[in-house]
């Protein structure tokens, strides 16, 4: 692990045991905490969909390309599993939706 990244997961770690450890008022209702927990909720579920579609279609995005170099009549069928990754960002923006 590079100095870089501890500093980054050192600062993360103290940002959310800020937030984690602040206290409410006595009187706060649990309705508006759930209604926070449900917008981050649906914000990771639609944000990791899109960071792990990223990663996947790059991958796949290389490897097609020198595929279709050698043979360029296989450019519509492999063009399929570049677009299969996409149905995590789908299933991310059904997750919003459902949370809210």
């Amino acid at each position: 692990m590079t100095k870089y990244n501890k500093i980054v997961l050192a600062s993360l770690v103290f940002a959310l045991a800020t937030s984690g450890l602040a206290q409410e008022a006595a009187t706060a209702d649990n309705d508006s905490l759930y209604q926070g927990l449900r917008a981050v909720g649906a914000g990771l579920a639609l944000g990791l969909g899109a960071v792990g579609t990223g990663i996947a279609q790059a991958r796949i995005g290389s490897s097609l390309v020198g595929a279709v170099a050698e043979d360029p009549s296989k450019a519509g069928s492999l063009l399929l599993y570049f677009l299969i990754p996409e149905t995590l960002v789908i299933f991310g923006f059904l997750a919003l939706f459902i949370l809210r």
